[in-house]
């Protein structure tokens, strides 16, 4: 809502200009809140996946969401349903999954059974999110240990934030894991209003370069997304804070 989050208010339009991409993989998520935020997505053809998010921590939802945890999962009914009869596929993130800005650390069994009511709900993949950046391996162990008791690592993905640096380290474990999908940003762009402190989503450009140095085959190409992160940093005024992307640029002027 451009009330709580005022840099949301031209999503609409942000989302009617994007270029329609038929290449198999491609999606335009849209991570909605409620009935009303799905309503106007879907208004827009350029959406082909829906995202709810709810967080392991009763704070933080009420922060971030306004309500607590089980009402979140109440207003996500309706989306579900919706997305269900029009065929478009529900992603779920769960937020705090190692710590809150506002109650510390959160336990284990919280993000668990989170990611299991929204497995519930109907949402083909669950996101993990170390939303404020400081989670370390060991700790990240310890939530996909629990969380795989009852589902699939093939069902998982992980989104760290990279406040303390810690997200390659991270990524790398829940790799080891058998967890293959990974949420980045491009240039490290991002953060959250509510989580004072912390810093963008672990940029694209760090993964890919440690990914392809590991053998996996990506199929993106490393260099047309340090275009693209240059490109946008401009445009915001900024610079990258991808260390490849900063030293992939430095050589290039060299």
């Amino acid at each position: 809502s451009p009330k709580w989050v005022p840099q949301m208010a031209d999503s609409p339009q942000v989302l009617s200009l994007l270029p329609r991409k038929e290449h198999e993989g491609v999606k335009y998520s849209c991570l909605v809140p409620n009935i009303e935020g799905m309503l106007q997505a879907v208004e827009n053809a350029n959406c082909n996946e829906v995202a709810i998010f709810a967080s392991a921590s009763e704070s933080f939802s009420r922060k971030n969401i306004n309500c607590s945890i089980e009402e979140s999962m109440d207003r996500f009914l309706p989306v579900v349903k919706l997305c269900k009869e029009r065929k478009i596929p529900v992603r779920g993130y769960v937020s705090c999954i190692v710590a809150c800005p506002y109650e510390g650390t959160i336990g284990v069994s919280n993000v668990a059974r989170v990611a299991e009511t929204l497995v519930d709900l109907g949402c083909y993949e669950i996101s993990l999110g170390d939303t404020i950046g400081v989670g370390t391996p060991n700790r990240v162990k310890d939530v996909l240990s629990a969380v795989k008791v009852s589902i699939p690592a093939k069902m998982l993905a992980v989104h760290f934030h990279d406040t303390y640096g810690q997200a390659l380290a991270n990524i790398a474990l829940a790799l080891d894991h058998g967890v293959v999908i990974i949420d980045s940003s491009v240039a490290g762009l991002g953060g959250c209003p509510y989580a004072k402190g912390a810093s963008g989503n672990v940029a694209t450009e760090d993964v890919l370069y440690m990914l392809h140095g590991m053998g996996i085959k990506t199929g993106i190409d490393l260099e047309k997304i340090v275009d693209a992160g240059t490109f946008i940093c401009g445009v915001l005024g900024r610079e990258p804070v991808s260390k490849v992307a900063n030293a992939i640029r430095a050589k290039r002027v060299d």
